[in-house]
Formats: structure tokens, sequence, C-alpha cells
């Protein structure tokens, strides 16, 4: 669990942090388009205003009006948000520019008798009115690095908390629906500690701590904010363990196919064992009926050591050509102590091939068939070769069927041919001919 936590940590964290430029990609382009606005309209609206000076008299309702020190004008409006966001005072001296109240909304009629509006503060009390001095905001930068990190790390959580339960858990769907309860209850929380910016005075701050009337909308954004992070991280974290689901599965195959593939070869190693065991049973019966100990002996130490082979590699899978034709030769001789002078071997193995690999009881099968199919007298010697040509070992022998052929056990170059399947996933390639029969194994290079 630990581990693919460790593993899945830095796709998490990607994952977050393009959520949270995502989620804040509108208000990351809105102080951008703002001050553009700001920079076009005090180099065109300035001008196109009309500038004028009076001083502020503030009404009950905090409307405030300014009595003009113009004579086309008796006075101009100035609303109360104006009023309360600039932070200005009953008396204040101001020189500003206003506008006619301009609008569908409104007739010909009305929008001639009423008083014009202040659309901008120039100078307050012989100053200079700046904006942005009137409040202790933070840096454009800082806002940025706040939101991004704040929501970044609100992300990861409920991320973690969504994708990280274990798939294993037969009751997915109520595992995934608790943990989905459990985000919320987090993002609910985590909601009360997000920072906040009022769009009417530029102030940064917790909404726990913030407060702003309803129709301010920060405390709004921030919710829509969440709800959103909410919904698409918990869209990931299932497309997430749907992933891992499929993979799980996917191993879960291989697993069972390499299980199967095991099950068959041994099944295969099986067979192989008592067929081998019952024909030199019978050579060594052979020999005890003719009361030549000292032959029985050696033929027992043979016996032997095929069998320590086939118990400490037949289950291996593969081993070296080397060993194979060391096998080989044990196994040989217990046949040439039946057929003497009967019965040769021609090797030719490649010093280079000694190394490559095949799998383990090839050679059995093959030269036991060939000393079960044929003929073997006197007259008529059996010469089996064996050699390597081209990476390739090759088994050949003359043809000379018996007159009473035996019955086959259809395990021989079928459970031979499955077994090279299995281990290497190539095929054997069988030549039988009317003068010969050949078998062509590849060997596998173990430098590839």
């Amino acid at each position: 669990m630990l581990k693919r936590l460790k593993t899945n940590i830095g796709l998490h964290l990607l994952v977050a942090v393009a959520l949270s430029l995502v989620i804040n990609f509108s208000y990351l382009l809105l102080p951008i388009i703002t001050e553009r606005g700001m920079t076009e309209r005090g180099s065109d609206d300035d001008s196109a205003g009309e500038h004028n000076s009076g001083v502020l008299h503030i009404a009950q309702d905090l409307h405030g009006y300014i009595v003009c020190d113009c004579e086309e004008r008796d006075s101009i409006y100035i609303s109360a948000w104006q009023v309360h966001s600039h932070r200005l005072t009953d008396g204040d001296h101001l020189q500003f520019v206003s506008r006619p109240v301009q609008g569908d909304t409104y007739s010909d009629e009305q929008i001639a008798n009423a008083h014009p509006r202040v659309d901008k503060i120039l100078m307050r009390n012989g100053e200079k009115f700046d904006f942005d001095n009137l409040y202790d905001r933070p840096s454009r930068t800082v806002e940025f690095i706040w939101q991004i990190a704040y929501y970044a790390i609100v992300s990861f959580i409920l991320i973690l908390i969504l994708a990280s339960a274990p798939i294993e858990n037969k009751s997915f769907t109520m595992t995934f629906f608790r943990r989905f309860l459990l985000a919320i209850a987090v993002a609910v929380v985590l909601f009360f500690f997000s920072p906040v910016m009022s769009f009417k005075d530029g102030s940064m701050g917790i909404v726990f701590f913030f407060q702003s009337e309803l129709h301010n909308n920060a405390n709004l954004v921030v919710l829509t904010k969440c709800l959103f992070m909410l919904v698409v991280t918990a869209l990931y974290a299932h497309i997430y363990r749907l992933i891992r689901q499929r993979e799980a599965i996917v191993v879960e195959n291989e697993r069972l196919k390499t299980e199967n593939l095991a099950t068959r070869y041994n099944m295969l190693v099986g067979q192989i064992n008592p067929h081998f065991f019952f024909n030199l049973l019978n050579s060594l019966a052979m020999l005890v009926r003719e009361k030549d100990d000292e032959r029985a002996l050696k033929y027992i130490d043979q016996l032997s050591y095929t069998f320590r082979y086939i118990l400490q590699n037949g289950q291996s899978g593969k081993t070296t050509l080397k060993e194979e034709m060391e096998f080989a030769d044990a196994y040989a001789y217990l046949f040439k102590i039946r057929y003497a002078d009967k019965l040769f071997f021609d090797i030719a193995i490649e010093e280079k091939y000694k190394g490559w690999l095949l799998p383990a009881l090839s050679l059995q099968p093959l030269v036991g068939n060939a000393v079960k199919h044929n003929s073997i007298t006197t007259k008529k010697p059996l010469h089996i070769s064996i050699r390597t040509i081209d990476g390739v070992l090759e088994i050949e022998n003359p043809k000379n069927p018996k007159l009473d052929v035996e019955p086959s056990t259809g395990i021989g170059l079928d459970n031979l041919n499955k077994r090279w399947q299995i281990i290497t996933g190539r095929d054997i390639e069988i030549i039988d001919e009317a003068e010969r029969f050949m078998v062509r194994l590849p060997l596998e290079n173990p430098e590839k």
C-alpha cells in the first residue's frame, strides 16, 4: 500500500496542481484584464469625461452629493458604494471626472434631468488620490501563490482520500461512497480556511474570518471553486481506481497464465518420469537375469545419475546444452549395455554452443523413440547422430522399422513439442522421410 502510494504520489500532485490552475484560471486573468482596462480608461476616459471639483456632502443614507464649484451644475452624485470603498468623509474637497447617466433602461427625459455621476476621483483635499494605497492588500504575486498553493494542497488531500482505497476490496462502490462522504466533510472544513478576495476593496483574508456583505459574492466564488474541485477530484479518483483495477486484472491474468503453464509443464514432466522409469527397469531386469553383477552395478550408477538429473533439472525449465549432453551420455550408456556393438552415437557438438539453452530432458524422448521404433541388429546397427548447425541441435537416425511395432503411448514428440512451446515459445521441426528421421531443436542464446 505504502509502496504504491509513493509510486503515484507524483501523478496525484501533478493533477492537483493542474486542477488548481484550472480552478483559478479566471481569477488569474481578472487582474490582467482589470489592470489593462484601467490603463485604457486612464488614457482615454480622463479626457473624455468632465473634470470638476467640489465639496462632498454625505446624506443620511450614505449617498453623497458634491457641490460643484462650477456654474453649469449645482451638484454631482456619488454612490454609497463609492463613499464606502473610497473611504470618503463629509466635507472632503474632491477633484474628479464625472459622466452623465447612460443606459438603455433610462428614457431621454430621465437622463437629461439626472445628476451626473462621479466616475473617477483624481485628488482629495489637495493630494493625489490613490485607490490602491487605501488598503493593505498583498501583491498580485502573493495572491497568485496563495490561491494556487492552497487549492493544489486541498485537491491533493482529496485525491489521496478518494484514490488510495485498496482495490482488492470487494465492496468497491460502498467503499468509494464512504470515502466520498469523508471527502465532502474535509472539503467543508477546508472551505472555511480558503483564501478569499474582496472585489470591492481588494482586501484578502480567510473565509472563516472574512466579513462581507451578501452581494459581495466573495464567499460564493470560493464555494463554487470548492464544489468544482470536489467533483473533478472525485471523477479523477474514480477513473484512476478503474485503471488500477484493470492493471490488477491484467497482472492477475498473467499470474494465472504462468501458473497454468507451470502446471501443464509439471504434468508433462510427470508423464516422462514413469515412461522413462519403466523402460530402464526393463533393461536392468535383463542384466539381472544374465547375472552380470559388474555391469548391473555400473548400470545402477548410471541410472541413479539420470534420475538425479531429472530431480534437479526436470522442474527448472531450461538447462545448458553441455549439461543436457552429459545426461545424454549417461542415458546412451544405459542403451549401449542393452545393445552392445549394435547401437552407436555420433556426437558433434560445437564448443560455442555448449553454453546455449534448451528445455531440460529434450534428448531423452528422442533417443528413446529411436531405440523403440527401429530394429537394432548386428547386421543393421543403429547410428544416432547428435550435432549442432547454425544454432540448432539436430538429432537424426536412419529408419529401419521393427517387424513387430510397439504400441505408441502418444508421449514422445508431442510431449517434447508442448514443453518446447511452453518454455521457449517456439516449435521444434520434425523431418520424417522414407530413409531418415530428424528433429531440429532451436537453441537459445543466453546473451540475447
